[in-house]
């Protein structure tokens, strides 16, 4: 019953939202673009759920996540009428993201077979099915401020929201692209293995891509404030959501945690965490 009242809030709380951000945007008959794009992102997820339950594989859920953004994107994209330069500039910084993230995140579980994440969950369809909705929540409330920019019906010439905005986005996507790519150089040689990394961005914070996901999101979100009225404003959930998820919920503490119970006993690991920032970077010390 739980699972089942999870996956009903969950839904709904996207739609909501959905809702919420689509009013004085592209309409589409008697719904606006942005619900449309919102309905989306769950079917999208709940589809590919099917499958992914007869087999109990998780090998496409982040694949399937990167498609969303992609599919939701092109589509609002595409039905919206005379799309502005920062709209477009939006959609563009969406897949740009999206595709490096998809691929990176592919390649991984291809390496390494599985996602530990899913052991337990997999199992149970129902609570499988969460994780499915769970992400589908996750692109409708991380997308919101992107998506209220491209099927806005307010367009705004480009302006000091959109180039601080851009120069934000291009910061954090730096620190996500070249620490996850640090991170894999460092697990790829064997020389590594059972070891942390403390080098490169990862001397400058403990979670450098974190750092670059909440980063870049809040550069869109600074983008999308000049379009933004009325209802359109509870879009700004979506950096805080980001932050919230990555800080409190599914990303550092999982992470801390593990890292804790394999290197807690190290002195190294133990003066690497005391002496490197959890999440916002600062130079290493000494």
């Amino acid at each position: 019953m739980k699972t089942i009242i999870t996956i009903i809030i969950s839904t709904l709380i996207g739609l909501a939202v959905a809702w919420a951000g689509g009013q004085g945007g592209t309409m589409l008959g008697a719904t606006s673009l942005f619900f449309a794009c919102g309905v989306l992102a769950f079917l999208i997820n709940w589809a590919v759920y099917i499958p992914a339950n007869i087999f109990k594989t998780e090998k496409y859920y982040d694949l399937t996540g990167s498609i969303t953004y992609l599919s939701v994107t092109s589509y609002a994209v595409f039905m919206s009428p005379g799309l502005d330069l920062r709209g477009k500039i939006v959609a563009i910084l969406v897949v740009v993201w999206a595709l490096r993230l998809g691929s990176f995140l592919f390649a991984r579980i291809i390496r390494d077979g599985k996602d530990s994440r899913f052991d337990k969950i997999k199992i149970n369809p129902l609570r499988f099915l969460v994780a499915w909705t769970l992400q589908g929540l996750w692109v409708v409330l991380t997308a919101a401020c992107a998506l209220a920019v491209i099927t806005s019906a307010n367009r705004v010439p480009l302006d000091m929201f959109a180039y601080t905005g851009l120069a934000v986005w291009v910061i954090g996507f730096a620190f996500e692209a070249i620490s996850d790519q640090q991170k894999k150089a460092f697990k790829s040689d064997p020389a590594n293995k059972g070891k942390f990394i403390s080098t490169g961005l990862w001397a400058w914070s403990r979670h450098p891509n974190y750092f670059g996901e909440i980063t870049l999101w809040l550069g869109i979100a600074i983008i999308a404030v000049p379009v933004l009225s009325g209802w359109q404003w509870v879009t700004l959930i979506s950096p805080v959501f980001v932050t919230v998820l990555l800080t409190r919920i599914s990303g550092i503490p999982m992470l801390e945690d593990r890292a804790d119970k394999e290197w807690g006993n190290d002195p190294a690991y133990q003066a690497y965490k005391e002496n490197t920032p959890t999440l916002i970077p600062s130079p290493p010390k000494g």
